[in-house]
């Protein structure tokens, strides 16, 4: 539950940083109405996920158009077309379920989408992974590729940019002024320590969840007497003061004593050349607790060797960390929004190894 001064606080903070925000709602207006007709977003997600959302009540909020699409799957043409056919500046989306099909479309038939009014992609939500990042600058360079780290309950933990002149590491973000992680004794995490912590944002932040107090004194916790919003991502503090995510905790696989967060894993698994989409969940197991499991979406028409895969992770992560399993499904992996299913690909995973 946002109220409506607190959302438009939090989608000003970063321009207000920077000194070109107005302070007052009077100000506001009276620079809108100067500047004129502001710039066009699509939101390619649904405009039921806070991403599509939130980005279209920002372009509003700044007299700016919103352009959506009428398919209503998403279709990579469709929108490639909509941004021609409206000279749209920025895109919003989520992650890879969203950059795969957009990136195949440009490779299948280079040159035939006008992407030349691009100025931004902006993407939020899940992961979003350099090669894919990279592919998409390789036909629109003048663009600039943001990753935006937060959650409906939650803008502003941090954010990355990615652009033709310089990389980023998948899941590596700046931390926002807002924000602090905290360790399980909600101690501050010291940077360089190495030690996983949990993110929190302080104000403005939402009052809570509709109807659900339970959830609300989970997630909105008074720390040291400061209100903070935790939706219950974890992360690592890098000695710059940077962060790396590691996942959400309530997906993270304890596989005999070691904390496994899916999201790692599946980064690595999805860096395979056949891999067009893979989720990674823990399944209950006699010698680990939990064995660390890959399911995974392949290209159509190529021969898949499971041994090839698990060799491919474990040459970039450690051996605890690689699946002892990886399964293919046909199985959609996600929701309409981009968001992982876990609940569905846990029981197919399962029903697979005859645990079910």
């Amino acid at each position: 539950m946002w109220r409506h001064e607190d959302m438009r606080e939090a989608q000003l903070d970063a321009v207000r940083r920077l000194g070109l925000a107005p302070e007052t709602l009077d100000a506001h207006l009276d620079l809108v109405r100067a500047a004129g007709p502001g710039s066009r977003t699509l939101p390619a997600c649904p405009m039921m996920h806070g991403t599509g959302l939130i980005t279209a009540i920002g372009c509003m909020m700044n007299g700016g158009c919103v352009v959506t699409l009428q398919n209503p799957s998403f279709d990579a043409d469709e929108l490639w077309s909509a941004v021609a056919r409206h000279r749209v500046q920025s895109i919003a989306l989520v992650g890879d379920a969203f950059a795969k099909p957009m990136l195949k479309a440009l490779d299948e038939q280079p040159g035939r989408h006008d992407t030349s009014s691009l100025v931004s992609v902006v993407s939020s939500g899940v992961m979003w992974s350099r090669e894919v990042k990279a592919g998409l600058l390789r036909h629109i360079p003048q663009v600039v590729l943001m990753d935006s780290f937060g959650a409906s309950e939650a803008l502003g933990f941090g954010s990355s940019a990615m652009t033709k002149d310089g990389e980023v590491r998948t899941a590596t973000f700046q931390i926002g002024p807002r924000c602090k992680v905290f360790d399980e004794d909600e101690s501050l995490v010291e940077p360089g320590s190495g030690k996983a912590g949990i993110i929190a944002i302080g104000g403005p932040i939402p009052l809570g969840y509709y109807k659900d107090p339970e959830k609300t004194a989970k997630t909105f916790r008074t720390i040291a007497g400061q209100r903070y919003s935790i939706p219950g991502d974890w992360c690592t503090v890098e000695i710059d003061g940077a962060m790396t995510l590691l996942g959400r905790g309530s997906a993270c696989i304890n596989t005999a004593g070691e904390k496994v967060y899916p999201e790692e894993v599946e980064e690595a698994l999805k860096t395979h050349p056949i891999i067009e989409d893979a989720l990674v969940v823990g399944v209950p197991d006699d010698k680990w607790g939990q064995a660390v499991t890959g399911v995974v979406v392949v290209a159509s028409g190529v021969a898949f060797d499971e041994d090839d895969v698990r060799r491919h992770v474990r040459a970039s992560l450690a051996g605890y960390k690689t699946p002892k399993r990886v399964l293919v499904t046909q199985v959609p992996l996600r929701a309409s929004n981009g968001k992982a299913d876990y609940k569905t690909v846990t029981e197919f995973a399962r029903r697979n190894l005859g645990l079910a």
